[in-house]
């Protein structure tokens, strides 16, 4: 066993003219929790479809639990686990049906009726899944990616339409299987949600990797500018945007003799390094000139996921 469960070297996609990854490298270590984010059309989907092997690429070197997905056997295919983005539950059947239908498929299922409980639909269990909500669908489809016991669980946006106790309950349910060796490839919108859960997280645009880390490492790398808050004498507000506030709150100490009126600093937070990386910010990218080094910031339609 290799130290990557994913390993990605200049994975390429294209959908006409739309390039949806453009030369992608990921490396995701066996039990880890690790977060793909991106704006919608930054090729996470599209990446998260071919490691499920759903999805041909068009150029690169991917091994995923140690085969290619393009290639891979049953025997590979009952080690990955998957939720995707629409619903895979039949209609006419009962959760309970569902679930211990979906267990035949493989040869280690988990317990069909622990599976419900971790879900959350113990009280649904005899219900047909067509009567159910869509938060108690979502709950079903993380249920049937989960009941194979897999090696590797890729979740491409799970939390959708989940309300907010769902949402913990889940991210308690993601924490188990990490802490029983499960490695986990999370996308989401929900920057809460990555920070949650993810040991590492990797930050696409436009179809590459802008940057990679701990959530705690790419908040200092990347959120570079603290704002200092205060009041004047005469009470009118102030803020001031600093890669130094530590200094700034020394001069306005001396400034003011001893407490300074209504201060407040804030550093930014992981949405705001985000939405800096992807451009989204006004200052166009990390390097205010795009989300690539070289300047280029195309903008994918809307079938480039």
């Amino acid at each position: 066993m290799t130290a990557l469960a994913v390993e990605v070297h200049g994975l390429r996609k294209r959908y006409g003219d739309v390039v949806a990854v453009d030369g992608l490298d990921l490396g995701i270590r066996h039990g880890e929790v690790f977060g793909l984010l991106g704006p919608n059309g930054a090729g996470k989907s599209t990446t998260v479809e071919i490691l499920q092997g759903h999805r041909a690429r068009d150029g690169g070197e991917v091994a995923v639990l140690g085969a290619d997905p393009a290639s891979a056997d049953r025997a590979w295919r009952s080690r990955v686990g998957i939720v995707w983005q629409d619903e895979s539950a039949p209609a006419e059947l009962t959760v309970r049906e569902t679930v211990r239908h979906f267990a035949r498929y493989y040869p280690k299922p988990r317990d069909p009726e622990a599976v419900i409980a971790l879900v959350g639909l113990e009280a649904k269990a005899g219900q047909r899944v067509k009567s159910l909500s869509g938060g108690q669908r979502r709950r079903l489809d993380v249920a049937l990616g989960v009941i194979g016991g897999p090696e590797l669980l890729l979740l491409d946006e799970p939390t959708t339409g989940f309300d907010p106790g769902a949402r913990r309950q889940f991210w308690d349910l993601i924490r188990m299987l990490a802490a029983e060796g499960t490695t986990i490839v999370l996308t989401t919108h929900y920057l809460e949600e990555a920070e949650a859960l993810a040991d590492r997280l990797a930050v696409i645009a436009a179809g590459r990797v802008v940057a990679e880390g701990v959530p705690a490492a790419l908040r200092d790398e990347f959120g570079t500018y603290a704002t200092v808050e205060w009041q004047e004498p005469d009470g009118a507000p102030r803020a001031e945007r600093t890669q130094t506030p530590t200094r700034t709150v020394a001069e306005l100490m001396a400034r003011f003799d001893g407490e300074i009126p209504g201060l407040k600093v804030t550093r930014p937070t992981l949405e705001d390094v985000y939405l800096r990386l992807t451009g989204q910010d006004g200052t166009g990218g990390p390097d205010g000139g795009g989300p690539h080094a070289d300047g280029r910031n195309g903008t994918l339609g809307e079938d480039a996921r």
